[in-house]
């Protein structure tokens, strides 16, 4: 899950804007993170049968609307560039659709997810909580449970992350190949309108031709000016997620998703963390009080401290036997405040678009701050723009979605995503979720157009599998309104929070109000029932209709 340049607060703000009057309709709705194929599985829907049967009525309609033999005298009908999970998705589906596709990779399949984000990250923090259960004297003895002291081999611990990500990457590969995508390695450019070069260095260019391009080339880490990155002792998540050490006291310089998760990962592992935060408060995407509590449970507790309304203005490595300098200034007047002596520092101050080098200047796109300028339905000019490289929402999921949104687009099926629909996940221990707007925002929305604003809570201290677990802490929040039941956001902090989201989430894609999902049975005893508790707890004005025709737009 891999964050954030514009924040996830940023962006609900931005869609919170807009009008949606064309939302789309559930029939129209798709989402896909790595989908089934990610696990070796093969759709049913999707034999190379049924694709080449869907890909000879594609060709036949084209030829009949072109008059040429073929892709309408394209060499496909979508080029993308870039596979990561937002292209290996628009891909797959492209296929389903019967489209001739090919995908352009310069570095390897699975871009930063797979290989240097969600994924290895995954796997690192699987271990965290683990460590963090068994080394928690207190907890097992309340289960009955007598474990000797727990230790880790931290080299096994980055093989299980370095594994995970090749098998990801396998199967991704594998998926594609098996379903008739071309996989064309190399680095891609647009060279004019339409027209695809790709090549690896000292080897001759290929170009091709394409009636549709997608543009899904991801990001890359950002490094503030002043920051010498040696891979080392100052590193980014990227080097991060190799675990070649585990330093006793290491800086963590920004405290969104990326910087949240590494400290739960050091600290497990017996590191002090110490986070540098620009803002005034930590965990400044996060909805307030969900924040608050995030505090209490994930930071106060551990062995970290922090250091808020700073910029660190300058980090230099360890060497010679000296320790990593951080100086800090203040945020608001750049004076100095103080200087920062640690044994490393992890750089998570967001991402940055890697967009450079794409030949957009050769269609007259212009980028701003290195992102690609799109519209709802992720178009620019004659092409389209998928994920981190256009800035709406900077998580895998929803690069995936966009790129699914594109297709069905490309195939004559008008299709907006929602982008307040989309949920996101921080999985710490516990871990935090959320979907749709933070209460700040939906009250400043509210404000403007004239509506009131209700807010529920539940804890899962109420909850009978998280009581049986010994995991009581936790909330679980949600923001609507009680003149419609449309449901605004909901914010989870709890026991497996991350997989409880996705009801709430669908349920505000589907456009499904309180009033509706509130009937809804959930097994007893599960977790899901902390979302249960909360929709029952809502109230709606009386005389509102319960019947929902279409999505609530965004």
């Amino acid at each position: 899950m891999y964050s954030t340049a514009m924040s996830l607060s940023a962006a609900a703000a931005a869609v919170a804007s807009s009008s949606r009057p064309d939302a789309i309709r559930p029939a129209g709705l798709r989402f896909c993170g790595l989908r089934r194929e990610a696990l070796g599985l093969r759709s049913l829907q999707t034999s190379p049968q049924a694709v080449a049967a869907r890909r000879s009525v594609v060709a036949a309609a084209s030829a009949a609307e072109n008059g040429t033999a073929g892709s309408g005298g394209f060499d496909y009908d979508l080029v993308i560039i870039g596979a990561g999970v937002g292209g290996h998705g628009a891909a797959l589906h492209a296929v389903e659709k019967g489209l001739k596709t090919a995908i352009i990779e310069g570095d390897v399949v699975g871009g930063t997810c797979v290989n240097r984000g969600c994924v290895p990250s995954k796997a690192l923090l699987a271990v965290s909580g683990k460590m963090r259960e068994l080394r928690d004297e207190h907890h097992m003895k309340s289960l009955g449970l007598q474990v000797p002291s727990a230790g880790y081999d931290r080299q096994a611990v980055a093989d299980h992350a370095n594994n995970l990500a090749s098998k990801i990457r396998s199967n991704l590969t594998n998926s594609m190949k098996a379903l008739g995508v071309d996989i064309l390695n190399g680095i891609g450019t647009i060279v004019g309108k339409q027209k695809v070069r790709y090549g690896k260095v000292g080897f001759p260019d290929n170009e091709i031709s394409a009636r549709n391009i997608i543009i899904a080339t991801g990001s890359v880490p950002f490094v503030p000016k002043g920051i010498e990155i040696d891979g080392k002792t100052v590193f980014t998540s990227d080097h991060a997620l190799k675990l070649e050490s585990v330093p006793d006291w290491i800086a963590i310089v920004g405290s969104g998703y990326i910087g949240l998760e590494f400290s739960d990962v050091y600290t497990a592992l017996g590191s002090e963390v110490t986070f540098v935060e620009a803002l005034d408060q930590l965990m400044p995407g996060f909805d307030p009080e969900i924040a608050k509590l995030a505090q209490r449970i994930l930071i106060n507790p551990r062995k970290i401290d922090y250091h808020t309304g700073v910029f660190a203005s300058k980090i230099t490595p360890a060497k010679d036997g000296k320790p990593v300098l951080i100086e800090l200034i203040d945020a608001k007047t750049k004076e100095h405040k103080e200087t920062l002596e640690v044994d490393a520092a992890l750089i998570a101050t967001g991402r940055a678009p890697f967009t450079k080098g794409l030949g957009l200047e050769n269609i007259n796109v212009v980028t701003q701050r290195g992102f690609v300028p799109v519209d709802e339905r992720m178009q620019v000019s004659n092409l389209y723009c998928i994920g981190d490289a256009n800035g709406k929402l900077m998580l895998a999921h929803a690069a995936s979605a966009q790129g699914i949104s594109v297709v069905e687009q490309i195939c004559g099926k008008d299709n907006i995503l929602n982008h307040l629909s989309i949920p996101a996940a921080c999985f710490t221990h516990p871990e935090i979720s959320m979907v749709g707007l933070t209460e700040p925002q939906a009250r400043e929305k509210a404000d403007k157009e004239g509506y009131e604003v209700s807010v529920v809570k539940t804890s899962f201290k109420a909850n009978t599998k998280a009581l049986a677990e010994n995991e009581g802490d936790g909330l679980a929040k949600m923001i609507y309104r009680p003149d419609t039941g449309e449901i605004l956001g909901v914010h989870i902090l709890g026991l497996h929070a991350a997989d409880l989201i996705h009801e709430a989430s669908n349920a505000i894609a589907l456009g499904t109000r309180v009033q509706d999902i509130k009937f809804a049975v959930h097994a007893h005893p599960t977790l899901s029932e902390v979302l249960d508790e909360l929709f029952k707890a809502a109230k709606v004005s009386s005389g509102v209709s319960s019947s929902v025709s279409e999505p609530v737009a965004a």
